[in-house]
């Protein structure tokens, strides 16, 4: 895939980015040069490569998933300002 100037010109404006007509051709060099990583990097087989937390090995701490503080509606509503029917009461701020 190859970058042209146009095609810089759009991404630079779809960025908000201003870029002068100088310096595009730049630009659409370093687009290409950045793709052109990007196919190489496709074409290394990683199919029995696991996918790593960080460059060390180490694991995930893991906990078990449960409920712990649940069914306290009444607690937790309890200091609101303005409750109705189980469930915090709030202005309407969109009209």
């Amino acid at each position: 895939m190859s970058i042209d100037i146009e095609t810089a010109a759009k991404v630079a404006k779809l960025a908000r980015i201003r870029v002068e007509d100088d310096a595009l051709p730049a630009l659409a060099a370093e687009f290409n040069t950045i793709l052109g990583f990007i196919e190489q990097l496709s074409e290394v087989d990683v199919d029995d490569v696991e996918p790593m937390v960080s460059v060390t090995p180490m694991r995930l701490k893991r906990r078990e998933d449960a409920v712990s503080d649940g069914d306290i509606q009444d607690k937790v509503l309890a200091n609101a300002p303005d409750a109705r029917e189980g469930f915090f009461a709030v202005p309407k701020v969109v009209e």
